[in-house]
């Protein structure tokens, strides 16, 4: 039968596919994706959902992966039944419902059984096919998938909605020199001859319930490392060649994984639910890590780490390790109905993975770690035009990547955090122990779990909600100075009466610099303190000593003076921290020229000590160097901020803060000097006293020389290409070399070749070149190619991973500072009306440094107009 009569059959059996029970609504074409009444309506319907999967994986990267599924299912619906399928009909190879053979192709991404070939209760559908890469990852030499939120249905027929659970067992054909991994216990494994040669068939026991997103599988020429934690057995799948870095890191990857699960286990009171325990070290993996339970992913960069690495990469170990273990029962065993809630999963991540890690690090102030882990990314959404509340509706499964980001991530657990402090740490653990308890293998939503917590609490936790997880932006926090008082007022910059309950800690510069003994509590639009004995005659006043507050705090005119002169004296740690953060808003905020903001932040740099602090105050130094400053300015200010790098490189103990300072100093060197540093360290290649090079180093070193055009930029990008010996990192070095060339033309032609969606796959190394592109020192030349990276916004959403549009929004615009890419995003954003609002809201967040900076070099530029 062609296609055309294929495709026009299909349109026949749409007789009452997914009605209402009364059978009310007229039939419809399914619209793509997973539209939410669909997902609603076999939600009522569909039960007890069973996928019995057979994947036969070839040698060769381009050909085709053939596929079989047999589901089962009980059904007890009154029409047609669509399974998720974003195919074209020559991928459907057979389908056969409850033993009848069904001419069928794929309509609107959907394969839609009739309501004839359905029974009322059990049910089975095989279905042959091919399936398709885009959520499979392949590589010459390994694949893995990934699934979420909504591309199970990239590779195979499937309810691919996250409160379908389904046990998913699984079969893998693969070459016979490869391993395999996947979320349920390798029950099986066979070798046989085949007309490619040698082959390996896997097979996998059945998972528990998951959700479709979580299931998983990889296979390649992996290397396997075993241990036994608690008498656990866990095995790490990875494909370092580097034999001394794998030694160097295995043994504090399997404990760092054995503390997490000990402590949850233990804080939740539900052994871990899903038998074995693995996990992948992905190379390039476009995510931190994916939670699949019993089988985890993760970034190869991130698990093992060089000699060199610093704390905050070894903090970043511990945390993503912790995030995703904390999973397993936050997303994993209790799952969000909807990805409207899609936050829940990552803010308790997020929130436990803070407290996991705090043990393993006794020597770390914990709170100075929760402040500038999450408030500047928090703050670097909410601040913008763009910014988006913490739960958002959702209409379609195929825009639930564009929920992904920083307040999700950074905001959430902070306001994870404002709740536990309402109603108590002990309620709110007995209150996530209930909740767990009551949905264990099942789903639940925002509200189920605020309902628990208000039974445990005198507030009113909804209406707390309201202000806090269904509204976007954050308060002003204002200080007043009067003969008799001080008052702290707070508003809502977008006008709309919201109010956020909240304590705020309070602290002055006094002869004795204190904290007041207890907070104060924002009930109400404003606090006002008499000036008694309780408060002391100071200098400054900051408001949010102590770092739980959330808003942008205004600082009066003689305060901001005071820090900006005695920034370094400010005690306690998290206070010093909490007025660092503060100056950077007043700095956005055009109260503190940035050249003024630079003198401060390098004398606070020349005697800081604490590493955490160290770290940031490196970055937004960076940013302000390279966007804040035309590059005439930073010239003007480079050797004197190179020699205090340099200077405290060489005074640093140990390689965590050397490597720090080493990074900083790669970053900001523009004098002849600093480069002339640089080249003869690159070449030695074997580190500077106290701190080895590694590998990985001296790649962002040749490619920091390239960006400045070195005379011998060539012949260093040459020479560390030869250096190189992972297959998988000397391709990505190869792949980005281009975006570094001295010569525009070569870099234009590279931007272009972005255009197809094949030249995207491998999302870590687009997003590293275009960030070299676009790079402070080729900004003017890459102005041409603005409008063009926006345009690719919608079709980057439709065909990335979900942090893919705005990373790739990140890189576009990270290097831009003028009033002309301002112009250019806001033409765009007047010329394309059609663009959906959520990629709309992440262009906004990423422009917002480019509306401000432009904004500050230029004040006759008003932002918006």
């Amino acid at each position: 039968m062609s296609s055309h009569l294929r495709l026009h059959r299909s349109h026949l059996l749409l007789l009452g596919v997914l009605v209402s029970c009364a059978d009310a609504t007229p039939p419809r074409d399914p619209d793509p994706g997973v539209p939410l009444d669909i997902a609603e309506s076999r939600a009522r319907n569909v039960r007890d959902v069973r996928y019995e999967l057979t994947f036969t994986v070839p040698v060769e990267r381009e050909a085709p992966i053939f596929g079989e599924a047999l589901i089962q299912f009980e059904w007890s619906g009154p029409g047609a039944l669509a399974l998720d399928f974003a195919a074209g009909p020559e991928q459907v190879r057979g389908v056969d419902a409850n033993g009848e053979l069904l001419d069928l192709a794929p309509l609107n991404e959907h394969l839609v059984i009739p309501r004839g070939s359905l029974r009322q209760g059990a049910n089975a559908v095989r279905v042959s096919f091919i399936a398709g890469d885009g959520s499979l990852n392949r590589n010459d030499e390994f694949l893995y998938a990934l699934f979420v939120p909504d591309r199970a249905r990239w590779a195979f027929p499937v309810f691919d909605q996250p409160d379908l659970k389904a046990r998913f067992s699984l079969r893998l054909d693969i070459p016979g020199d490869w391993k395999a991994i996947s979320n349920g216990a390798e029950i099986e494994r066979q070798g046989a001859a085949g007309p490619e040669g040698e082959r390996m068939l896997y097979r996998f026991a059945e998972t528990e319930p998951i959700s479709t997103y979580l299931f998983a599988f990889a296979a390649g020429r992996f290397e396997v490392e075993e241990a036994v934690r608690d008498g656990r057995p866990m095995r790490l799948f990875h494909r370092e060649t580097d034999r001394a870095k794998v030694a160097r890191n295995r043994e504090a990857i399997f404990d760092l994984h054995a503390a997490a699960l000990s402590w949850l286990e233990e804080y939740t009171q539900i052994p871990y639910p899903f038998g074995k325990f693995d996990f992948l070290a992905v190379p390039s993996f476009q995510y931190g890590g994916m939670e699949h339970p019993g089988a985890i992913w993760y970034r190869a960069s991130s698990m093992f780490l060089d000699e060199s690495a610093t704390q905050a990469q070894l903090l970043g170990r511990a945390g993503v390790i912790s995030h995703e273990t904390a999973h397993m029962w936050f997303g994993d065993l209790v799952t969000m109905r909807w990805f409207n809630d899609v936050w829940m999963k990552e803010v308790f991540a997020n929130f436990m993975s803070a407290k996991i890690v705090n043990p393993s690090f006794p020597e770390l102030d914990h709170d100075l770690r929760f402040l500038l882990s999450h408030y500047p990314g928090a703050y670097g959404i909410d601040r913008t035009e763009g910014a988006n509340p913490i739960r958002q509706p959702l209409e379609n499964l195929n825009e639930a990547g564009t929920l992904y980001g920083a307040i999700i991530y950074q905001k959430a657990p902070i306001v994870m955090r404002q709740l536990e402090l309402l109603v108590g740490e002990e309620t709110f653990r007995d209150g996530l122990r209930e909740y767990l308890d009551a949905h264990r293998f099942a789903n639940a939503t925002w509200p189920d779990l605020i309902e628990v917590l208000d039974r445990r609490s005198p507030l009113d936790l909804r209406e707390w909600s309201r202000a806090w997880v269904e509204e976007p932006g954050r308060p002003t926090i204002t200080t007043e100075l009067e003969p008799e008082s001080i008052t702290f007022r707070q508003s809502d910059p977008r006008g709309r009466g919201v109010r956020w309950v909240q304590p705020v800690q309070t602290w002055f510069d006094a002869p004795t610099t204190r904290e007041r003994d207890a907070p104060l509590r924002f009930e109400d639009d404003e606090v006002r303190l008499s000036r008694d004995a309780s408060v002391p005659d100071f200098q400054a006043v900051l408001a949010n000593a102590d770092g739980v507050g959330y808003g942008l705090f205004r600082l009066d005119e003689s305060s901001r003076r005071w820090l900006l002169e005695h920034l370094p004296e400010v005690e306690p740690r998290v206070t010093r921290a909490a007025a660092w953060l503060t100056l950077w808003d007043e700095m956005l905020e055009s109260a503190i020229p940035p050249q003024a903001w630079l003198e401060m932040a390098m004398r606070a740099i020349e005697v800081e000590e604490d590493e955490l602090l160290i770290s940031r105050m490196l970055s937004e130094t960076r940013t302000v160097y390279w966007r804040f400053l035309t590059l005439d300015q930073s010239a003007q200010v480079a050797e004197e901020l190179e020699n205090l790098l340099w200077s405290r490189l060489e005074e640093a103990d140990g390689t965590s803060r050397k490597a720090s300072f080493f990074a900083a100093y790669r970053s900001v060197a523009r004098s002849d000097a600093a480069l002339s540093r640089l080249e003869r360290i690159f070449t030695r290649g074997g580190g500077i006293p106290g701190l080895p090079l590694s590998e990985n180093d001296l790649t962002a070193l040749a490619q920091s020389l390239a960006l400045r055009d070195v005379e011998r930029a060539p012949a260093i990008l040459d020479q560390q290409a030869a250096r190189i010996a992972n297959p998988d990192r000397k391709a990505r070095f190869d792949f980005v070399r281009p975006a570094l060339s001295a010569d525009p033309a070569v870099r234009d032609a590279f931007f272009a070749s972005l255009a197809d969606p094949a030249n995207r796959e491998r999302e870590p190394w687009v997003l590293e070149a275009v960030g070299f592109l676009n790079h402070p020192l080729r900004a003017e030349a890459a102005l041409g190619n603005l409008r063009p990276a926006l345009d690719l916004l919608q079709e980057i959403q439709q065909t990335g991973d979900i942090f893919f549009p705005k990373r790739w929004l990140d890189s576009t615009l990270g290097g831009h500072s003028s009033s002309e890419a301002a112009d250019i995003v806001r033409a765009f954003l007047v010329d394309r009306p059609d663009t959906p609002m959520r990629l709309q809201a992440k262009l906004l967040q990423s422009a917002d440094m480019v509306f401000r900076a432009a904004t500050i070099r230029d004040p006759d530029l008003v932002s918006g107009s």
